[in-house]
């Protein structure tokens, strides 16, 4: 349940009470002091008199005994929304409205500990900290689009989102929070400041609490859900932000922050600083359940919700008591596959970057459909998040399996969709308000999302490509995937190994395995998204693979990208004991393109791989494409182009460099769950093992009599 206090203090403003405490707007010119600092600069200015005291006093963390102040007066990168004096005397004003302080002034705080909270509120809110990184600062012209987030967290670890006003010029941060139009875009040689006619004070509730709060007081849009979420024991759950065992380990240097310098990517990697917790939430709203079941929000039961998935075969597999928290119960299913374990926000629910014809550094035009395949909190199924492009509709779907034009010589674009296949739009509304939370995200949906007989038959008849960063949720949910700021790249993400902590749920790593997390980002590699997983030295991991749809025979197939002389050799191991897996074949050599295998010590010639760049005749190519598949081998997909400065037809496919490896050919059960392992079998230990997409191709695609798998 909700701290009393907490909630309190994070409460929406009265809107007529807001009014009263606004400035005027004024259109002057914005101001720059290329040599002051930040606190220099509040410091001379008496409009800031109150949040400069508050600087201080408070401490950067609990474990440090500098102030905010000498931070903000340091060299850095900072991101500073300021509250004038006004906006702090409306924020304690508003407290004293709510009972939380007696006065509205300093001295209405019952104890030092409920006064220390509210300064940590109106101060930790506040900044943005780039760190080392002069492309994390933040002026009004290169902040996000509307309703998405800053790329990094602010001090609070609270992302902090963006609403544009009826008025071009008018900007909200997390909707609420005005920015000044007379001061913004403050430059300083540490970063910029923007004047706030508001305090910033996101509220702290988890998507625990606000579902305890629809529940409680039978309202908000999502009064049903958050009913069929309490009954399956998940609000608990369902309230976790952070872990913090990881955390004080981290802070107080009970863990390395470092990884060892990586020879060839010539820096070290860094650690990440927290390990949190994320959901994303797909909810059916009142207004649908009412309209569909026929009775107002509020009388709807539990059973009603039952006997309409048994009714609709919603949950074919399971069953129908009333033990509501074991996940083989029909009610549990129903309900687990609308939860995510990663907080997705809107700006990475598909990732752009590398897909045939997409330039990020021009128009950002999109032109062929995105999508990502995720798996589900409880009984661990399948979810496709899906972004149609420019010949479907606008917008994103959850499970839309539509005809795409995917021939040879076809652009991959959709080409309609049958009937009950279109899938579940996200009716993202403009304002995204309570929805966007601490640790979660909660799209609404208008029609019934649920992983029935022929939504598992439809991901049957596809083949699944998975990130590899996308099977792990805390790469999402600690903002380690898809770090695409600045002009280059930068950054070396490192993950310790098991024994060190376990910050992978679903992967582990063994001792002597220097584990990084590579975004990529504008360094034109040969990489599905742009991204990578990159261990070195004598490794070895073993890491939980996704659920497959349907029990039958699938390949797995891995991608080699052996874009360099530094890549490695390992083993791979397949099957459902994780202590006891037995090995897959031949080892699988990282080193091996389609000529060539790229060794330190020169290039050797290689002659069995059977690749041949395509030429005009179809037949002849499909004919190339069967001999690779003989020898375990597969060319690269068609659907993204790995060089971002280069000409878009020049894809994946067309590259000698990049293959894909057949590695396991086995029956799969959805009941089941696989385990992979690859272990290192070089004693080289500057070697790299590279991880970037792995596929699940069901027999019935790959080897279809009737209609050939496509090369996209």
């Amino acid at each position: 349940m909700k701290n009393t206090f907490i909630s309190l203090v994070t409460v929406v403003l009265l809107v007529g009470f807001l009014s009263a405490c606004k400035e005027d707007i004024d259109m002057s010119n914005r101001y720059t002091f290329k040599e002051e600092t930040i606190i220099s600069y509040l410091e001379k200015h008496e409009q800031f008199s109150e949040y400069v005291e508050l600087l201080n006093i408070v401490h950067i963390s609990k474990y440090s005994e500098s102030t905010v102040s000498q931070l903000l007066s340091a060299r850095g990168n900072y991101t500073v929304f300021a509250p004038n004096n006004k906006a702090i005397q409306c924020y304690l004003d508003t407290l004293t409205m709510k009972g939380v302080i007696s006065e509205p002034s300093w001295t209405g705080f019952d104890n030092e500990e409920q006064l220390d909270s509210i300064r940590k509120v109106i101060v930790m809110n506040s900044i943005l900290d780039g760190g080392d990184r002069s492309d994390l600062i933040y002026q009004s012209s290169s902040f996000p689009e509307q309703n998405e987030e800053f790329l990094i967290s602010n001090m609070n670890d609270r992302k902090l989102s963006v609403h544009y006003g009826k008025n071009p010029d008018s900007i909200y941060i997390n909707s609420k929070y005005l920015i000044s139009l007379k001061n913004r875009d403050i430059m300083t040689i540490n970063g910029y400041i923007h004047e706030m006619q508001d305090v910033v004070a996101p509220s702290n509730e988890t998507l625990g609490d606000i579902l305890t709060e629809y529940i409680d007081t039978e309202s908000g849009n999502f009064l049903v859900m958050a009913n069929l979420i309490s009954v399956c024991g998940l609000i608990d759950t369902l309230t976790r932000v952070k872990d913090e065992v990881y955390e004080e380990l981290y802070q107080t240097g009970g863990i390395d922050p470092e990884l060892p310098y990586h020879k060839t990517e010539s820096s070290v990697g860094y650690l990440p600083k927290h390990r949190k917790y994320g959901f994303t939430l797909f909810a059916e709203t009142d207004e649908f359940w009412q309209q569909t079941l026929g009775k107002d929000a509020k009388s709807i039961s539990v059973s009603d919700i039952r006997r309409y998935i048994q009714d609709n075969n919603l949950c074919p597999d399971a069953i129908d008591d009333e033990d509501y928290t074991n996940e083989n119960n029909a009610l549990n299913q129903f309900v687990t596959y609308h939860l995510l374990p990663m907080r997705i926000p809107k700006n990475k629910l598909t990732i752009h970057y590398t897909e045939k014809g997409y330039n990020f550094k021009s128009s950002a035009t999109y032109t062929i459909p995105v999508w990502e395949v995720y798996t589900t909190m409880g009984k661990r199924r399948l979810i496709k998040i899906y972004e149609p492009g420019p010949s479907g509709p606008d917008g994103f779907y959850l499970n839309r399996f539509a005809k795409l034009n995917n021939g040879r010589r076809e652009n991959y674009r959709e080409n309609g969709c049958d009937e009950g296949n279109e899938g579940v739009h996200l009716d993202i509304p403009e304002d995204m308000g309570e929805l966007s939370l601490v640790n979660a995200v909660i799209y609404p949906i208008n029609s019934v999302l649920a992983y029935s007989d022929k939504t598992r038959d439809n991901f049957q008849k596809e083949r699944l490509r998975f990130d590899i960063a996308s099977i792990f949720p805390e790469f999402m949910n600690n903002d380690i995937r898809i770090d695409r700021i600045g002009d280059t790249y930068t950054r070396h993400v490192g993950i310790p190994e098991t024994h060190k902590y376990n910050y992978l749920e679903d992967c582990e790593i063994a001792d002597g395995s220097l584990f990084y997390y590579l975004s990529g980002y504008k360094c034109n590699w040969a990489n599905y998204q742009g991204d990578e997983l990159n261990v070195v030295g004598q490794y070895e991991m073993t890491f939980r693979l996704p659920p497959v749809p349907r029990r039958g025979t699938y390949e797995i197939r891995y991608l080699i990208g052996c874009g360099s002389n530094w890549r490695s050799m390992c083993q791979v191991y397949f099957g459902t004991d994780k202590d006891n897996l037995p090995a897959m074949g031949i080892p699988l050599d990282l080193r091996q393109g389609a000529h060539y295998r790229y060794l330190r010590s020169g290039n050797v010639a290689s002659e069995f791989v059977g690749w041949e760049d395509d030429t005009d005749d179809d037949d002849y190519n499909a004919e190339i494409d069967k001999k690779m598949r003989a020898n375990g081998y597969m060319k690269g997909p068609e659907s993204y182009w790995p060089e971002i400065e280069g000409n878009t037809s020049y894809t994946a496919r067309k590259r000698d460099r990049i293959l894909r490896r057949i590695i396991v050919t086995s029956t799969m059960d959805p009941n089941e769950t696989y385990y992979l392992r690859f272990k290192s079998v070089l004693k080289d230990q500057d070697l790299q093992f590279y991880m970037d997409f792995i596929e699940f191709c069901p027999k019935e695609i790959y080897d279809n009599p009737v209609e050939p798998e496509d090369i996209w």
